[in-house]
């Protein structure tokens, strides 16, 4: 069983919750997630069981989609519904074409300070840690990217967001500095990823359906297997000598190569390595002219 099972987390679970849940389900030890969920939100959360853990470092993530909605006129210290409310303001002179332009400033390439209710470490200790004890650390600002940021309709005090934004991106404190710029504060009160790289939402399953599929022995049909999981990669396919290469830890050389892209990939570029619909390693390549490759992960 290796692959990725897309679950549509529920509220109230950490990720971390589910990573147990389907452990427990499947039997496979060797499980683990990709992009952490808040407890309070839902949606999209690819799960990786067996050699689908190798392949989470590869994975396109690139863009990542979520509804959101924030409540103006209320401050949080988790930017959040989950935290302690630390300010009030009134939000009754705010107006659409305000909201409209705050989410066009907030469109493209900003800096984004995290939040200290994350699980970003200073000195090997998580800020949320320190957050609950009272303390404050000075966080870098970050570079992040908003693609689009769509306001989707407004039931005042409440702003009913899309947005699709990069990997690294909080969206609740992308709420909470909306907020400050409107001038009167906000705060998220709902959150659901729908996107997250190549996978979406209509892929996802829950963890009762999971339970359903599992007890008929039929969860193999919903994990994406480690070779469709990376198919943004360019494929190389190689021979039955290749394919022994590979297992041993050894580069194929282009003699082994049975199917090959119409032109070289470029240097540095990471290509997947596979016989049929197997997925044999991921290498990347050492120049931009030839067929030179370095074996990066090796898939048993």
């Amino acid at each position: 069983m290796n692959g990725f099972i897309i679950v549509d987390k529920p509220a109230g679970m950490t990720s971390h919750d589910v990573v147990n849940a389907v452990r427990r389900m499947t039997g496979v030890q060797k499980v683990g997630h990709t992009g952490t969920l808040d407890p309070f939100a839902t949606g999209v959360l690819p799960i990786a069981i067996g050699e689908g853990t190798k392949a989470i470092p590869f994975l396109d993530e690139t863009r990542k989609v979520y509804r959101a909605v924030l409540r103006l006129g209320e401050v949080t210290d988790t930017q959040d519904l989950t935290g302690d409310l630390i300010e009030s303001r009134d939000w009754r002179g705010v107006t659409p074409e305000t909201i409209n332009a705050v989410a066009a400033f907030f469109t493209g390439r900003i800096k984004q300070i995290p939040p200290m209710f994350s699980a970003l470490k200073h000195k090997g200790v998580p800020l949320y840690k320190l957050a609950r004890r009272g303390v404050e650390i000075t966080r870098e600002p970050r570079e992040i990217e908003v693609f689009s940021l769509l306001v989707e309709r407004l039931d005042l005090p409440e702003v009913y967001l899309t947005v699709s934004c990069s990997r690294g991106t909080y969206v609740r404190t992308l709420a909470h500095d909306m907020g400050a710029s409107l001038g009167c504060g906000a705060h998220l009160v709902r959150l659901q990823r729908t996107v997250s790289g190549t996978f979406n939402l209509s892929m996802a399953m829950s963890l009762n359906q999971l339970v359903v599929l599992t007890a008929a022995g039929k969860v193999d049909t919903v994990i994406i297997t480690p070779y469709d999981s990376l198919a943004h990669l360019q494929d190389i396919q190689v021979s039955d000598s290749g394919k022994a290469k590979v297992a041993c830890g050894v580069n194929p050389e282009e003699s082994d190569i049975t199917t090959k892209p119409v032109a070289p990939p470029s240097r540095g570029e990471r290509v997947r390595i596979s016989q049929g619909k197997r997925l044999l390693a991921v290498a990347e390549m050492v120049t931009g002219n030839g067929w030179d490759f370095r074996l990066v992960r090796v898939f048993n």
